[in-house]
Formats: structure tokens, sequence, C-alpha cells
């Protein structure tokens, strides 16, 4: 801080108003008068490692103390804030504008002008002061400004980071649904063409049965008509010796034609107890197709019939009760019938 001149005291001049002599009755020669004295610079030596401070009111000079140690703390703080802030988090401070610490102080009016420094300019870089920045408090506070909205900058940024997986994630939820709906699709579509297919195929095997049942048909043929089903395989009852019902029985008046099912050889014509008059049809395959309980037998053993040739005729010879067919039907000449409605059908015949 630049030092201060000391002040020159002003001559002493005796009131001649009063007549003051000092404590002495009479003014004596010693004591003046004299001439009024104007210091210069030249006659007053300079008074080093002193200043005069002007007189302080009321609290004086503590009242100056305290001011001038808030001010450098401030001056201090506003320094080294600004040089800490790389080491240390941001701190929100609100520092006020102080005023001059030379504004405390009684200068006299011969003082060099400037030589009181304002408390807020304490820790200004010369750039900052020559830029017109002379608050040291505004700079911190637009330093703090500047932080602050480095912040606000970071949280918008993240808020949109945040938003764009958001919105990242929300489209590949939806692309992972889409590709679901479409494997589902996708599946039913594959699902409905097997079915179709399947049914196709159905269809086309149940006509091709058909097909092969009508062109059956043309080689096989039921062996009477105007006839009605009265008894069929494997019924049980005390009237057959075997416990059950070995046959189909055809009942149908006596007398009514019975015709060869397929081309095949008479290898029985006659009498067989039980089944009354019986003629046996050999087939090519070797399956035998028995006729029982004829009124009369049209062929002999060893003929060779075709579809549809007369055979016989229907009677109730053997165990009956009434004249009826009663027809079996055994696989390879095994002794153990079959069930002849299902070879029938199987022929593409419904008895």
């Amino acid at each position: 801080m630049a030092s201060n001149p000391p002040a020159p005291e002003a001559p002493f001049t005796p009131s001649r108003q009063y007549g003051e002599t000092f404590g002495y009755d009479s003014r004596r020669a010693d004591e003046g008068p004299w001439e009024e004295w104007n210091p210069t610079a030249d006659s007053v030596r300079p008074v080093r490692g002193r200043h005069r401070v002007a007189k302080q009111r009321g609290g004086g000079l503590a009242r100056s103390s305290t001011v001038l140690g808030v001010g450098v703390i401030a001056a201090v703080g506003a320094g080294g804030m600004a040089s800490a802030n790389s080491a240390k988090p941001p701190v929100s401070i609100s520092l006020p504008d102080l005023p001059s610490v030379g504004s405390l102080f009684d200068h006299s009016s011969d003082a060099p002008e400037g030589s009181s420094t304002a408390l807020s300019s304490v820790g200004v870089t010369t750039a900052e002061a020559e830029g017109g920045t002379a608050d040291a408090g505004e700079v911190l506070r637009n330093r703090i400004m500047a932080q602050a909205e480095q912040q606000q900058v970071q949280i918008e940024a993240k808020a949109q980071a945040d938003a764009e997986a958001a919105a990242t994630k929300e489209a590949a939820q939806a692309a992972s649904k889409a590709a679901e709906e479409a494997e589902a699709k996708a599946t039913a579509a594959k699902q409905k063409a097997e079915e179709e297919a399947k049914r196709k195929a159905e269809e086309a095997k149940r006509k091709a049965e058909e097909a092969r049942l009508a062109e059956l048909a043309k080689q096989y043929t039921l062996p009477t008509s105007s006839y009605t089903i009265t008894s069929t395989f494997g019924q049980a009852g005390s009237m057959w010796s075997s416990g059950y019902h070995t046959g189909l029985d055809f009942a149908a008046p006596t007398g009514t034609l019975l015709k060869a099912i397929h081309t095949g050889t008479i290898t029985e014509a006659g009498w067989a107890g039980a089944y009354g008059y019986r003629t046996i049809l050999t087939l090519d395959d070797g399956t035998e197709l028995w006729y029982c309980h004829q009124s009369s037998i049209n062929v002999s053993v060893g003929q060779q019939v075709n579809t549809g040739d007369v055979i016989g005729r229907v009677g109730a010879t053997g165990n009956v009760t009434g004249p009826h067919l009663h027809l079996e039907v055994h696989p390879g000449g095994d002794a153990t019938g079959i069930d002849p409605g299902v070879w029938l059908r199987d022929k593409g015949l419904t008895p």
C-alpha cells in the first residue's frame, strides 16, 4: 500500500483578542509574535513508516479493522475459489460488492489519486481488468453461472440420451413384437397349409378308395337280393353250437336265387349237417365262401363260375328257424371264419 506524506502542522498564532501570555503577566519577547509558516517539501523531512489516519466515528479503528478483515477474506476467497475450481466441486456463493477499502480512510486533499483500491478488484487478472471486468464478485458469479450452464447442458444431454435409449428400446420391443406376430402368422399360415394339404390328401385317398371299390364292385356282387339281415357275426346265443353266430344271415323267401360273389371254383356242394345243403366257392386267393341252408344246389364240385352266376336257392335246411342264407367267409380255408360284413364292405359291397 502506498505511503502517505505527513500533514504539515499549522503554526501557532497567539490570539490577540484575549491577550494570552501562557501564564505570564505580560507578553515576553520570546513569545512572539511570529510569522506565518508555510512548510514546503524541502523544509519538511518525510516521516517514514507512519500514516495519518482520519479520526473514526463511533467504533473508531475497531470498525475499520473489521471491515478491512472482511474485505481481505473476501478477496482471498475470490482468488482462491478461482484457483480451486479444478480441484473441488463448484459451490454456489453470492459475494457482495464491498466498497473500496480506501473509502474507509480519510486522506488529505494532497494524497495521490488512485491510491485506494476497490476490494472487489482483488484477485482480478490483468486481462480481466483490461477487458473491463473490475469486480471480482462479478467474475466469480460469471464463472459459477458458466459452471451451472455446463451442468445444465450435461443434464439436458443425459435426458436426451435417456430419451433416445428409451426410444431405441421401444423400437426394439416394437420390432420384436412385429417379428413375433409375423412368425405367429407364418406358423398359422403353415399350419393351415398343412391342414389343407392333409385334407386334400385325405380327399384324394377317399376318392381313390371309392374308385377302387367301384372297380371291385364290378368284379364282386352281393349273394342275393330282396333280403333282410337278421343275425350278424359274433352274436351270442344258445341256438349256435359254438355259443355265438359264425356268419351273416340274409333272410329271404325260399327259392330266392343265390349268386357267385366273385369268380372262383366250386370245391364242395352237398349236405353238411347243421348247415343243411351247403356250397363252398373257393376264390383264386384261397378264400372260401360258404353258402348254407340252401333249398337246392345248381352247381357241382370243380365247376368254374363267374361273378353273378346262379349257384343255388335260398332254403331252410339244417339247424334253422326260417328260410335264409347263412354266409361264412374263411380266408385261406381256415376253420375259423371272419366277419362277412367287413369282408363284403372291403370289396365295395354294402350288405
